[in-house]
């Protein structure tokens, strides 16, 4: 049956039996495909009847289909024409992971992130509803984006404003880790609750049968209310001014095509319930749906994952750090949104599960509680990754640094991340956080480093404190249980050299050891500083380094224009001193998806790039 879709139109005429077998095709497809490539597993196994579903009855891109974050669009690639690119699923210059409004018509709003996919919806119905146009707008959203405050906030509007919108409730009890919170169990209240539901259309059916029952209907409004609250606490939905249908099993075609086209006729805004199982169909993801989350390759018959690299990554040796320290402060508390294991706190949260909080996908918050536990005496560690951090830009800023509170940001997948492209590399990070008082940030050249700078941002730092780390493995230092201090604001010499001195932030301090290996074939040494504070700088060491007549070249993995290598140009220029500064960093771009090394060289932070860079300002002399 797959061989026979090209576009949506293909599968209108078929049958219900035939949308089962199509069903089955795809999943055997995604498991295939994503054991070579990773990717978004779980997720798309869990939609695969919902979009077809979707696909049946509405008529894509003339109706609006919005995926919320959007790593479960994969279904809806495979039938809008793109099955020929999942070979090239998340490579550079392949297919995209989420949707790409470059890819394809069908593809309507580029998301990546949680919890926009009502705000947006609600964008494409009123210009419809103001062009008096007739189309329908679709956003399909999971319960665990519910507990996005911007998707509250955009329930509120589409109630209040009572356009027409489909809104598709994705259940299936998780986000990446299992739910969390109110939303989370009032939810599970309405997918064990079915006898409100039953007794409306009972008593609808009744009034249709009897003398005057419209007027019988009408009257009843109060009771049926009544009898609502009775039977079901709280219709959250419906009091908000949204029709509500379901919840309905998830993975039935003729359920999902039926409750779809009842929604189509209700006038204003109707949320159909849809409960589906994470990674259905494949067992071990049916068993692990958090690891099968996002997942590089894999064993089809096993399940295993195909491990790369013998060092830990810097995500466990943060999870592994953190539960040490607390050993002997029980003041430390963890803090996470939604990401125990993506952020390593899972072991955290088993050895102390009374001073773990997972609060949900909704990053602004966690920023807020954390400044009101720290105020309150304790030490909160907050781990969220760098892109997802930018949500909470005004709570960093106004609730915990202008409060001096101290919290500690653990940052994780800063820098250059991959597959998940644009919408999940965390380049911009030390844009956004250095303008900040009372901030200190920080990145280490190597796990061992990581270790002492958590240590030190726990122990020694006063006020709030960001410890900035890439998406990889360690390079393989030593790790210990004895932590040492380090003082802030202190560059760190890794070899002294002449003419150029090279400034490097975490993984780029390789790069730079490597570039100089080349140039030292030319009889170039460069000076190598691991340049671990990027606030507050080394003034000392920088004016040292003006002192003895060296240039300067810094190498950071985010964007250039506010970055590391701008705060350089900046002490330079206030200091009134004639220091010639160059900055390799990001441009003035968007980096799509691919392989870390390959987007690497895509954008020049390669050893080849810094020694081209090192030459030329020697030539300058």
């Amino acid at each position: 049956m797959l061989s026979k879709v090209e576009c949506p139109n293909d599968i209108k005429c078929m049958s219900y039996e035939e949308l089962d077998q199509l069903a089955e095709e795809i999943r055997t497809f995604l498991i295939e495909k994503l054991s070579v490539t990773g990717g978004h597993l779980a997720p798309n196994l869990g939609v695969v009847e919902l979009t077809l579903a979707l696909h049946y009855l509405f008529d894509s891109p003339k109706d609006k289909i919005i995926w919320d974050v959007g790593h479960q669009s994969y279904v809806h690639k495979i039938l809008t024409g793109r099955v020929a690119g999942f070979d090239t699923l998340r490579q550079f210059g392949g297919l995209g992971g989420f949707p790409k409004i470059s890819e394809s018509e069908h593809d309507i709003f580029e998301t990546g992130h949680s919890s926009t996919s009502l705000s947006s919806a609600m964008g494409f119905a009123l210009a419809r509803d103001l062009r008096g146009e007739h189309h329908r707008v679709i956003a399909v959203i999971g319960d665990g984006a519910l507990t996005g405050g911007i998707a509250l906030e955009a329930l509120n509007h589409i109630g209040h404003q009572g356009s027409k919108l489909i809104i598709i409730l994705n259940d299936n009890k998780m986000s990446i880790a299992p739910n969390v919170g109110g939303m989370h169990n009032y939810l599970e209240k309405l997918r064990t609750t079915q006898g409100y539901l039953r007794a409306k259309k009972k008593f609808k059916d009744f009034t249709k049968k009897v003398p005057f029952g419209e007027t019988i209907f009408s009257i009843t409004q109060k009771i049926r209310d009544s009898l609502k609250y009775l039977v079901v606490e709280g219709i959250l939905f419906e009091e908000l001014g949204l029709t509500y249908l379901g919840p309905i099993d998830g993975h039935d075609i003729t359920a999902l095509v039926e409750t779809l086209e009842n929604a189509d006729k209700v006038e204003g805004p109707v949320l159909v319930h849809v409960l589906t199982e994470k990674g259905k169909g494949y067992q071990p993801a049916e068993l692990s749906p958090e690891v099968f989350h996002g997942i590089g390759k894999y064993d089809i018959n096993s399940g295993e994952l195909i491990q790369t690299g013998s060092t830990p990554s810097y995500t466990s040796v943060f999870g592994d750090t953190l539960v040490k320290i607390a050993e002997d402060q029980e003041t430390i508390v963890a803090i996470t949104a939604a990401m125990p294991a993506g952020t390593g706190l899972s072991k955290f949260q088993a050895t102390y599960p009374n001073r773990f909080f997972d609060v949900g996908i909704a990053e602004q918050h966690a920023v807020t509680f954390a400044a009101g536990f720290a105020l309150a005496g304790f030490v909160p560690v907050v781990a969220i990754y760098s892109t997802f951090l930018q949500r909470a830009f005004d709570q960093v800023l106004h609730d915990v640094a202008r409060q001096n509170a101290h919290v500690v940001f653990a940052i994780d997948r800063a820098g250059i991340v991959g597959a998940d492209g644009d919408t999940h590399h965390g380049v911009f990070d030390i844009a956004y956080l250095r303008s900040i008082p009372n901030l200190t940030i920080m990145m280490p050249k190597d796990e061992r480093e990581l270790q002492n700078m958590l240590y030190t941002a726990i122990k020694h730092i006063q006020g709030p404190v960001a410890v900035r780390y890439p998406r990889a493995n360690g390079i393989g230092t030593p790790l210990s249980d004895e932590f040492e201090q380090i003082e802030v604001g202190t560059f760190e010499t890794i070899s002294k050299g002449e003419k150029v001195a090279i400034l490097a932030l975490g993984p780029m301090i390789e790069l730079a050891k490597e570039a100089a290996a080349k140039l030292a074939e030319s009889g170039i040494k460069p000076q190598i500083v691991n340049a671990r504070f990027i606030k507050p700088l080394d003034e000392k060491y920088l004016m040292q380094l003006a002192a003895d007549g060296l240039k300067v070249l810094t190498v950071e993995e985010g964007v250039e224009h506010g970055g590391f290598g701008s705060s350089i140009l900046e002490f330079y220029a206030l200091a009134e001193l004639d220091v010639t500064v160059e900055i390799i960093g990001i441009a003035d771009e968007f980096v799509t998806h691919g392989d870390t090394g390959v987007l690497r060289k895509h954008i020049g932070l390669t050893a080849e790039h810094i020694v081209n860079k090192v030459m030329d300002l020697i030539q300058r002399d």
